[in-house]
């Protein structure tokens, strides 16, 4: 059986959906710290050629909570409105705008400001649309002693809870994890490089790597489930 193992992103690059299909079962992180760098609470789309960040605004807290323990801000009640008028903007001339518009507004007005409640949400939505079945785990539940363990132990550990055979990691962690080492406990460890995709974005040039947002307006989840198989194994 294979798994992989992520933090909670907001509507990722086409990679991270990638790698959710590819696995029998997806763990994603609940009870690690949140970081204030990288995608947990944001990402990018495209606006007038160019690409531009998009964020979920956050309560004010302690820099040492985990990622469930945030909370969205009071203020995105009204900014949401905001945030959903940029994308209608941005992509209501894109030829799949109509179809996945919808999708969008029900993303950002689901009714839970927990900031991992709402991004799991959203990763469910996406998988959904895009009729991708991977089972989807959230790693609290296969035990809070897991929250003691650190890198590849708690790793390692999750894939053995699982009964995994196989663990996919994203290419970013082949400088951190050691195939030796996942060999050792019976488990084959891979690296996900995706392949570049590309696509017309109205006629600018091509801008990558953005939002699974930007890939469902211009493409659809037909041409998407075909982008999805478009990676390497490592």
């Amino acid at each position: 059986m294979k798994i992989a193992i992520m933090q909670p992103y907001f509507l990722p690059y086409i990679g991270y959906y990638q790698m959710i299909k590819i696995v029998d079962k997806f763990v994603v992180y609940d009870n690690i710290e949140f970081t204030k760098k990288g995608w947990i609470h944001r990402n990018r789309m495209l606006q007038n050629g160019k690409d531009v960040y998009f964020t979920l605004p956050l309560k004010r807290d302690s820099d040492y909570l985990d990622i469930n323990e945030r909370s969205i801000s009071d203020s995105f009640k009204t900014e949401k409105n905001k945030m959903l008028n940029r994308v209608k903007s941005n992509y209501q001339k894109a030829p799949y705008f109509k179809n996945f518009y919808p999708i969008v507004e029900d993303i950002f007005n689901y009714n839970n400001t927990n900031l991992f409640k709402f991004i799991f949400n959203s990763i469910k939505q996406i998988n959904s649309f895009l009729n991708i079945d991977t089972e989807i785990l959230v790693s609290s539940t296969l035990g809070e002693d897991l929250r003691q363990l650190k890198s590849t132990v708690k790793v390692i550990e999750i894939n053995k809870r699982l009964k995994s055979t196989q663990y996919i990691n994203a290419i970013g962690g082949r400088e951190l994890y050691s195939r030796e080492i996942f060999s050792s406990h019976n488990i084959k460890l891979q690296f996900i490089q995706s392949k570049p995709v590309e696509y017309k974005q109205f006629n600018n040039d091509f801008v990558p790597w953005l939002s699974i947002l930007d890939v469902l307006m211009f493409n659809s989840a037909e041409e998407v489930n075909h982008m999805l198989s478009n990676y390497e194994l490592l």
